[in-house]
């Protein structure tokens, strides 16, 4: 059971009223083979398991096409799995490795950190979230709702059996040298994550899919005293840090679940396999901008829209669709459920709460 030991913390990326993730929902897809021997989690990405795995995408702007800026310095990952555990492997290129904070379940990426969320249900609720820093240390927590719904964060949630390692390819704080970068490596066991697995299976079987997604914080820096300090660069007119994902979001917000990438597992990386995106697609497209329209309305009105031709923000391609589509809305001042039915029978619900649920027809 997920113990309640409820820790506030402010999110680097939240997403307030009126932030809806821009474009197309084109979440990215991973299909992650069975290890036949499980990776040793030292930081160093020269295990047999890893040769087996493919290298996702490189990391992009978190705003993916609303902001096409390439990244400063690439990122990529690779995963694999066994009965014990899912493992992550990531490379970050960087030419000047620096941290600061070594107390675990410090706010990790107020340093130079990488992120890995998991929601195996895919329901937007209930999921957990990691980040590392490139000194080792850790913060895991688990979200109930994402902070755009309220939170809470629960910082007291541990991974239990959590493994994670480091390796620096250069001197991390040393500003008199050049850095290549450095290397991660987690394990995950599945009797951690079976707590927020709802009705998945934990650990998963050949052919599941859940929602996962990656994420690299890092920060501008100058030096003061020889030493690394936080700062924008003059001119560059940015906030200070940039946000690099596997999947993008759309929106300067990781905890906007429903835009996470796809993770099948596979007994081998090429196994065919039909794409899970097309199962979520129509709720994806339809239900989360019924959601993110019913959010500004409350937000302006104090109440929820009981018609969607009073949902003045929900697109016209999407009002237009839903109009054809078997949808249901039932809304009250204080409430709303989205309910539709796809073409294969599979229902499917959005709350105020941003929790996407889908029921597969007997």
């Amino acid at each position: 059971m997920v113990r309640l030991l409820v820790v506030c913390v402010v999110a680097a990326v939240s997403a307030g009223a009126g932030e809806h993730p821009a474009g197309a929902w084109n979440p990215r897809l991973y299909r992650c083979p069975l290890a036949s021997t499980a990776p040793v989690v030292d930081g160093r990405l020269d295990d047999a398991a890893w040769s087996r795995a493919p290298w996702t995408e490189d990391f992009v702007d978190i705003e993916g096409d609303a902001r096409p800026v390439a990244p400063r310095y690439r990122t990529r990952a690779r995963l694999v799995w066994d009965h014990r555990a899912l493992y992550v492997a990531a490379e970050l290129a960087d030419p000047h490795v620096w941290g600061s904070l070594t107390t675990r379940d410090a706010v990790i990426f107020e340093d130079n950190d990488f992120e890995v969320f998991i929601d195996p249900d895919g329901d937007n609720h209930l999921y957990a979230e990691l980040e590392i820093n490139a000194l080792g240390t850790v913060w895991d927590l688990v979200l109930v709702r994402p902070y755009r719904d309220g939170g809470p964060a629960l910082s007291g949630w541990d991974i239990a059996g959590l493994e994670s390692a480091v390796e620096i390819d250069g001197t991390a704080n040393d500003p008199r040298d050049a850095d290549r970068g450095w290397t991660v490596e987690i394990a995950l066991p599945w009797t951690a994550l079976a707590e927020l697995a709802g009705d998945r299976s934990c650990p998963p079987a050949a052919g599941d899919t859940w929602r996962l997604n990656f994420s690299r914080v890092e920060w501008e820096h100058r030096l003061a005293s020889g030493a690394y300090v936080k700062a924008p660069v003059p001119g560059r007119g940015w906030r200070g840090e940039d946000n690099w994902v596997w999947s993008p979001q759309g929106v300067v917000a990781m905890h906007a679940p429903e835009r996470w990438g796809f993770v099948t597992f596979t007994t081998t990386a090429d196994a065919p396999s039909p794409d899970p995106r097309e199962a979520v697609r129509d709720a994806a497209e339809l239900l989360m901008p019924l959601y993110y329209a019913q959010r500004d309305v409350h937000a302006e009105h104090g109440r929820y829209a009981t018609r969607t031709a009073d949902l003045d923000r929900l697109p016209a391609p999407v009002r237009g669709r839903l109009s054809t589509a078997s949808f249901l809305l039932y809304a009250t001042p204080w409430s709303f459920t989205g309910l539709m039915y796809t073409a294969d029978g599979t229902r499917w619900t959005v709350n105020e709460e941003g929790r996407l649920v889908r029921r597969t027809a007997p």
